[in-house]
């Protein structure tokens, strides 16, 4: 029974639907008229097989157009030898449509061939037992004739469907190679730019910071004076700063130089800790707690995370003053949350309009979370994330 389900199924529904229609008029027909027309002792049998026989030809007739075309013209002949002179208008149709099939699914020259041999055979009357009057010559020449040029028509449209969608195929694969080289040249001017310019000036800084570091250790030294210590801390903190900037820099120039499909390792949360360590070489005291069971989050989002918390921490080291600095980062199962808040006197009006809120709200809502940042009620400022989470995995499940 599955066998026979699936090969009907490879049949196209539009000639299961024509054969079937083929077979329900037929056999209407046996069963009203078929007495009144027929010249055979039993014309409902004739008509009802007549029906059974072009109905199902009609179903192959694009997996087999040659052999439809040659049993179809079988099957009229020996209806006309059982003595019906006439041909009923569901014959005649299924006669068009196997023209129009010979037309659109053969090459054009046996195409044209066939054609012409079934229309001969009809005009001569090797089909009806009888000499055909001229006006049912000329009928018969122009029905089938256009039923074939009807099929010649499609399959050109078809044709020229085809060639288009495969010029339309390779102009993409063209749009989309141009596309990757432009991107390509654009990433590659990128870095010169950034190299020339950015990386040479952070590496003059540290150069520089560097200097003023020793200089100062040597003075401090030989005065004995704890004055200069202090500075020095902070010039190391500068300095080291620049030579990891220095460092993600040349990584991210490689990574731009690299194929656009190559992966770059991006930081993500698990680098706040050496985030808190850079910064807190510059004076500010920092904690940090973590709270909930950590997940491992997806790459774009955990980096995305680890920016807004490094934005936060900077606007607050530079606009807090001296004051203490708290981040929390906390997995609450459907989301993450993540806070930045000083006891500084706040810097609600530099951070309200600058770039840096912007983009930590940017990459907030890229991910379907939310931003908000204010003074509190008690002094000091406030940075607060909250990022969906889908179900990740647990670092211990990782870790075992």
């Amino acid at each position: 029974m599955r066998p026979l389900i699936r090969h009907f199924a490879s049949i196209p529904r539009a000639d299961l639907l024509i054969g079937a229609a083929i077979i329900v008029i037929g056999t209407v027909e046996a069963l009203t008229v078929a007495p009144a027309y027929g010249a055979a002792d039993d014309p409902e049998i004739w008509w009802i097989g007549q029906a059974l026989v072009t109905g199902v030809l009609l179903w192959y007739r694009r997996k087999h157009p040659v052999a439809v075309f040659i049993l179809m013209i079988l099957a009229q002949y020996a209806w006309h030898r059982q003595g019906n002179e006439g041909c009923q208008v569901w014959q005649f149709a299924a006669l068009c449509i196997v023209f129009h099939t010979v037309g659109s699914h053969l090459p054009a020259k046996p195409g044209a061939a066939w054609a012409l041999t079934g229309i001969l055979i009809f005009d001569s009357g090797a089909v009806d037992h009888r000499v055909l009057p001229l006006d049912e010559v000329i009928f018969l020449t122009v029905s089938f004739g256009l039923a074939y040029v009807t099929g010649i028509s499609l399959r050109g449209y078809l044709v020229r469907v085809h060639r288009m969608a495969e010029r339309a195929a390779l102009l993409e694969v063209e749009r989309e190679r141009r596309a990757a080289e432009a991107v390509a040249a654009e990433r590659a001017r990128i870095a010169r730019e950034l190299h020339d310019v950015v990386a040479h000036s952070v590496s003059v800084m540290v150069m520089q910071a560097g200097v003023l570091r020793r200089s100062l250790s040597r003075r401090n030294d030989q005065s004995e004076g704890h004055s200069g210590g202090h500075v020095a801390e902070v010039l190391a903190g500068i300095e080291q700063a620049g030579r990891d900037a220095v460092d993600e820099l040349r990584v991210m120039l490689g990574a731009l130089r690299m194929p656009q499909d190559e992966a770059l390792p991006q930081p993500g949360l698990d680098m706040v800790g050496n985030l808190i360590s850079t910064v807190g070489a510059s004076g500010p005291r920092l904690s940090l707690a973590v709270e909930g069971e950590p997940v491992r989050l997806a790459p774009g989002l955990d980096l995305s995370a680890y920016r807004i918390v490094q934005e936060a921490l900077t606007n607050a080291v530079k606009h807090a003053g001296p004051a203490e600095v708290r981040i929390r980062i906390a997995y609450q199962g459907d989301a993450l949350e993540l806070e930045v808040a000083d006891d500084g006197r706040g810097a609600a009006c530099e951070l309200s309009t600058g770039n840096g809120l912007i983009g930590m709200r940017e990459r907030a809502e890229l991910f379907g979370g939310s931003l908000d940042a204010g003074p509190l009620p008690g002094g000091g400022f406030r940075v607060q994330a909250r990022l969906p989470l889908a179900r990740g995995v647990s670092m211990s499940e990782v870790a075992g």
